[in-house]
């Protein structure tokens, strides 16, 4: 959507605000033993106790089997994004976690991801999640009135080219506002200057995604987590952003 009201941005706010704190105590209360299913009730009560509503809950994309089963996506290590929150996936020390939750407020969507660690995590864990973290405030910076979705993307590839990282292929961001996903998709390896251009008022799901391997991604058998190729370990971080004259402003904080 294109926010032009002080009621669009007051309601995407609040929204915002809501997630922000939803995701702050969820990986607060992440401790190795846990259960992503766990976690994922915990993330449903804690979104409704707002009056918000769960946006990935029973959410089914056009060429989806099956609706997603939860509100919460959990994806551990070698998986990156749309891990299905199961009582089987237990949280391990040294694991990387992927959380990815979203809501509505009011008819106003926001969306987030954060990347963390069970434990300190190895040396390579803590490079993986700092240089992706860097990445999403460089792509959040390129995403400015007249740019192109190809400058977000390209932001992202200097980094990941800067640390020796993959980006993870055919995922990326997309607009969002006034529901789940909405165009324009936004490549994370995308090329200056191309793509859809960025108008003032945008709201964009801003999240890249990088890996210790090359890049190629596949299905799990639950036909909704999708798995790094080569097993190798990725990252995600996403924020929702509304695109402003200046810096874009940022509705969900990590």
């Amino acid at each position: 959507m294109i926010a032009t009201t002080d009621e669009d941005f007051k309601q995407l706010r609040a929204a915002g605000t809501m997630l922000s704190g939803v995701l702050k105590d969820l990986v607060a209360a992440t401790k190795e033993g846990m259960t992503a299913a766990e976690l994922d009730l915990m993330a449903e009560h804690a979104i409704k106790k707002y009056g918000a509503v769960p946006s990935f809950l029973n959410y089914q994309p056009d060429g989806a089997a099956y609706a997603y089963p939860a509100t919460l996506c959990v994806s551990i290590n070698d998986e990156i994004v749309h891990g299905i929150p199961t009582p089987q996936k237990i949280f391990r020390q040294g694991d990387v976690v992927k959380f990815d939750i979203g809501l509505s407020y009011n008819g106003y969507f926001v969306d987030m991801a954060r990347t963390f660690t069970i434990g300190e995590g190895d040396e390579r864990a803590r490079k993986l999640l700092s240089a992706t973290r860097e990445a999403l405030d460089a792509a959040i910076a390129a995403a400015r009135p007249g740019a192109h979705t190809g400058d977000i993307g390209a932001a992202i590839a200097r980094v990941a080219a800067k640390h020796r990282l993959g980006i993870v292929k055919d995922l990326g961001g997309h607009a969002v506002g006034k529901a789940v996903h909405e165009k324009p998709y936004i490549d994370n390896e995308g090329a200056e200057g191309e793509g859809d251009k960025i108008e003032e008022g945008m709201v964009l799901a801003i999240e890249p995604m990088l890996c210790e391997g090359k890049g190629d991604i596949t299905v799990a058998k639950d036909e909704w987590t999708i798995k790094m190729r080569d097993r190798s370990r990725a990252a995600q971080f996403e924020q929702t952003v509304i695109v402003t004259k200046g810096a874009p402003e940022v509705l969900t904080a990590l």
